[in-house]
């Protein structure tokens, strides 16, 4: 089991991770997690844990693992925002054939006033695109 274990574990948070190296090799032959940095994926910033200097080999890690976060994370957006339409999709249907008026007093101010802001985010940007090209 040691043997198949990481090098680093990034053990992650809203704005990035916490960076842990991994040592299996001591005389107990447990597993020892030494944290050596913390990253903030949103601005980039890599900050080494106390006193220590980061190697070569350790910014090579953080920084291959901060890509494929940024990757998932962007992924996920996208996902997100599909869901979003499926829920808007759903939401349509409820307020078409089950909602009754005292829920449909309840929700429609606030989400036409959602989707008003949306539509005008969605348009403008997108006019945006156009004149670019």
């Amino acid at each position: 089991m040691a043997s198949d274990l990481p090098e680093y574990y990034f053990r992650t948070r809203e704005n990035g991770a916490f960076v842990f190296r991994i040592d299996t090799e001591n005389r107990q032959r447990r597993i020892d997690m030494d944290q050596i940095a913390v990253v903030n994926i949103k601005n980039g910033e890599v900050k080494p844990h106390g006193s220590r200097t980061l190697s070569d080999a350790d910014m090579t890690a953080i920084s291959h693992w901060m890509n494929e976060r940024q990757a998932l994370l962007a992924e996920r957006t996208v996902d997100d925002i599909l869901r979003t339409v499926d829920h808007l999709n759903q939401t349509t249907h409820w307020a078409q054939s089950k909602a009754n008026g005292n829920e449909l007093e309840a929700v429609t101010d606030a989400l036409l006033l959602a989707m008003h802001d949306l539509r005008t985010v969605l348009v403008r940007k997108k006019a945006d695109r156009i004149m670019k090209g």
